[in-house]
């Protein structure tokens, strides 16, 4: 939490001047107001840092951490004693520390929910307002659970995609190695069998372009290097802005083959976070906000914005999905007939977990196609390589023979 450096007025025009933590310049000066101080200067101490927006926590921690706090609730122990205790087991130190500050605005009076609020880099939004409907509701402990599941949930679906796409990778690494060096190192002791073809015009084109390939790198192998890391740099800043992350995101859904996936995942993300939040009371306008930034793609969370929209003109949420293009029909009609029998959260919990299913069976079939693909193309490659390096020597022999 940073420190903010304060010159105010008191009630009898005295002068006075001290450092307060707050999260943000607006707290702190609530904070003075709160001290009956009129504030003239408020300025951020440079150095300061919230302890909760300077780290992550790995999601399996998080998650044993949501699910010890639910069963310590549910157990009866008080939530102060709770957190005491789970900061003290904790084997992370910047996590204890962030569980530490927790528990001290829990101790002032502030909320669970808000406490967590105050480090939004360890507590996400979801988490932060399913905290906020259980203290409301009265029904912590279940939402504590839930949120536990949900994270599991979440990371195993993420683990699936990682651990199907790791092969591929490998291969695709290993491939671009071996080449670089058969083109590199090998086709050079080659160079000079090839002189004598080379000036009666008789080298093959494939040869000539391995050896000038081989040149090229070997000269500017470096300073390509340097362009290829200057230009991933440069997509990587472009992707981030919002023209970039719209053009990347539109690009991934438009792949063949993996585009599918990638609409599936985004999708079943929304609806498993769209239907976790309305489960826990959170109204639905309130939900979609937060839903829509869990897809992880652009182009769908604007078609979810606009939805929002229209259910703030009196629409339902089917109708808008309906007319974007990327919900597809059925999943679209389950949300209808949902909102229709009252029981939209329970069909959208279902659409996440059968969209999961279906693309955890698309991505294996994928994978499994994208495997043999890799290694032909790889094959065609050496093969370019070899051929070009055998060519020569067979047309030496004809001619000596």
């Amino acid at each position: 939490m940073p420190d903010f450096s304060y010159i105010a007025l008191g009630a009898t025009g005295q002068k006075s001047q001290g450092v307060l933590s707050a999260n943000t310049e607006r707290e702190a000066v609530s904070v003075l107001d709160s001290r009956g101080l009129m504030p003239i200067k408020v300025e951020v101490v440079q150095g300061t840092v919230r302890t909760g927006s300077a780290i992550r926590v790995s999601t399996r921690v998080l998650t044993s951490f949501f699910s010890q706090l639910a069963d310590l609730l549910q157990s009866g122990v008080p939530l102060l004693r709770s957190l005491e205790i789970l900061e003290r087991q904790s084997s992370n130190p910047a996590f204890s520390a962030v569980i530490k500050e927790v528990r001290s605005k829990v101790a002032e009076g502030t909320g669970l929910a808000q406490a967590f609020g105050m480090h939004p880099k360890v507590f996400g939004e979801l988490a932060v307002s399913m905290v906020l409907a259980g203290q409301e509701g009265g029904f912590l402990e279940d939402v504590l659970r839930r949120i536990a599941d949900f994270t599991e949930q979440q990371e195993e679906l993420r683990a699936k995609v990682t651990g199907a796409m790791a092969y591929p990778i490998f291969l695709a690494v290993i491939g671009f190695i071996i080449l670089n060096i058969l083109v590199i190192f090998f086709v050079p002791q080659f160079e000079q069998i090839f002189t004598r073809l080379r000036e009666k015009g008789q080298l093959p084109l494939i040869t000539e372009a391995l050896i000038g390939l081989s040149h090229t790198l070997q000269t500017y192998g470096i300073f390509l290097v340097l362009i290829g890391v200057g230009l991933w740099y440069c997509f990587k800043r472009w992707a981030e802005s919002e023209t970039g992350r719209k053009s990347v995101d539109a690009f991934k859904i438009a792949l063949p083959g993996a585009g599918r996936i990638f609409l599936s995942l985004a999708i079943a993300r929304f609806a498993r976070i769209l239907g976790t939040l309305l489960k826990n009371g959170i109204p639905i306008l309130q939900s979609l906000r937060i839903a829509k930034d869990s897809t992880g793609n652009k182009m769908i969370a604007e078609a979810i914005e606009k939805s929002a929209e229209n259910i703030k003109a009196g629409d339902s949420l089917a109708t808008p999905l309906a007319n974007s293009k990327y919900f597809p029909k059925d999943l679209v009609e389950m949300v209808s007939v949902g909102e229709e029998s009252n029981n939209l959260e329970k069909v959208l919990l279902d659409i996440a977990n059968s969209l999961e299913k279906r693309t955890t069976r698309e991505l294996d079939l994928f994978v499994r196609l994208l495997e043999p693909m890799m290694l032909l193309v790889m094959a065609a490659l050496t093969l370019m390589v070899v051929a070009g390096l055998l060519l020569p020597v067979f047309r030496m022999s004809s001619a000596i023979d």
